[in-house]
């Protein structure tokens, strides 16, 4: 989690224009668009969609990974435009940073883009009933929590847009931490962990219980779908067969799927077949 090691969709963009950010005939690509605060900060997201479209389309979240202290919503731009090309609307979201934000910043900071999403669903020709979250280590932590958690749970923050929900209706989590009171973590990971959520499971057990996706699961739940290498060196992949748990307890559709030799991140047909397996999945349960 201290740096994403490959990012699947973009893989399988190598070959084209879009690594350069061009913007597909029909799409249209808007910048830095300030959706709240995060605290005293302006929080930003770029958005992508189709540019004629009759009518409101479906809406993915794409949410960067990095540790919770690294990496950057740019760099999801042309997973945005690949969407866009596939008939979604799509957005890749800011949230603030370790160590000069911590927990609960960061769900606080992803719920107010999704707020935002919603509460400008006819200019962006989005259905905000039908909205989704794809996100990659850290970003699938935050996507799951997006799937799991209500109104009533808190951790809304004052973003901006309290009248809207923050709740999505599909989830792809690509190898995120579910239970993050686990004791098979790496060292590095449990370092990671104290600095987010300002301590350790014994010192702050109220933050481990309240950012871990497990604690939130019940019948209600976006349909997720997760994937996990079997030789993350990160994460163990048992974190995903805690989530598989839980979901199947009660009664959530979806599915796992372990991508075998695979480390915390992943080329090649993986990339691929993940790929298409994100659309295909936010094409089941987004576009009916």
């Amino acid at each position: 989690m201290s740096r994403l090691l490959a990012v699947p969709l973009v893989l399988v963009l190598l070959a084209t224009s879009l690594l350069a950010q061009e913007v597909p005939p029909g799409a249209k690509w808007e910048k830095d668009i300030v959706s709240g605060k995060g605290g005293d900060v302006d929080l930003h997201l770029d958005i992508a969609y189709p540019e004629n479209a009759t009518k409101a389309l479906p809406c993915i979240v794409v949410i960067h990974g990095g540790g919770w202290r690294g990496g950057n919503f740019k760099g999801h731009v042309p997973q945005i435009l690949e969407f866009a090309k596939r008939g979604f609307v799509s957005a890749t979201i800011q949230y603030r940073l370790v160590p000069s934000a911590r927990w609960p910043a960061q769900i606080e900071d992803v719920k107010c883009g999704v707020r935002y999403l919603r509460a400008n669903a006819e200019k962006y020709h989005l259905d905000p009933q039908r909205v989704g979250a794809v996100g990659f280590s850290a970003g699938a932590h935050l996507s799951m929590l997006l799937g799991t958690m209500d109104k009533q749970d808190g951790l809304e923050g004052s973003g901006g847009n309290p009248d809207q929900s923050s709740k999505v209706q599909a989830v792809v989590a690509f190898f995120g931490p579910t239970d993050l009171a686990a004791k098979d973590f790496p060292a590095n990971v449990n370092g990671m962990l104290h600095d987010f959520l300002d301590g350790t499971p014994e010192e702050k057990p109220a933050n481990f219980k309240a950012a871990s996706p497990i604690t939130y699961v019940d019948k209600t739940d976006a349909p997720t779908l997760i994937y996990h290498g079997t030789k993350d060196a990160l994460l163990p992949y048992n974190q995903a067969f805690l989530m598989t748990d839980k979901l199947t307890a009660a009664g959530v559709p979806g599915r796992v799927e372990m991508l075998l030799g695979a480390n915390h991140g992943f080329g090649g047909p993986d990339a691929v077949h993940t790929a298409e397996g994100t659309v295909a999945f936010f094409s089941q349960y987004l576009k009916k």
